[in-house]
């Protein structure tokens, strides 16, 4: 089995934007979609993230531990929240990134993990 990140893109406003029937509709519809992937069995974890905004960048740089506050990269979108689960493979996981967009009323980008080299 493959383990697949699938991340949830959102705009900085839904954080700002008080939350609605839409927002608890979303709420819901994800925590029964979390449901699903625990009793199937494709759970591996989950999280939903603060905005952009509250990230801190570290970088090493000659030695030295630079930080700067904020995202690393300005856009307008930024991940919001992510899974990962186990699939057998990318058909089966495309199957749990469309019931995931569903529930979270979003986009939703799936990546397979690298598979560790073999050693010998």
């Amino acid at each position: 089995m493959t383990q697949y990140m699938m991340t949830v893109h959102v705009g900085e406003e839904v954080y700002s934007a008080a939350p609605s029937d839409d927002t608890q509709k979303m709420y819901a519809q994800v925590d029964a979609f979390n449901n699903e992937l625990r009793a199937s069995g494709a759970w591996v974890f989950a999280g939903g993230l603060h905005p952009a905004s509250t990230a801190t960048v570290v970088t090493m740089k000659d030695g030295e531990t630079i930080t700067t506050d904020g995202p690393y990269m300005e856009t307008k979108e930024h991940i919001g929240g992510f899974w990962v689960i186990t699939a057998p493979d990318l058909d089966a996981a495309l199957v749990w990134a469309a019931k995931g967009s569903a529930a979270c009323m979003g986009p939703v980008e799936i990546r397979p993990f690298q598979t560790e080299p073999t050693e010998g």
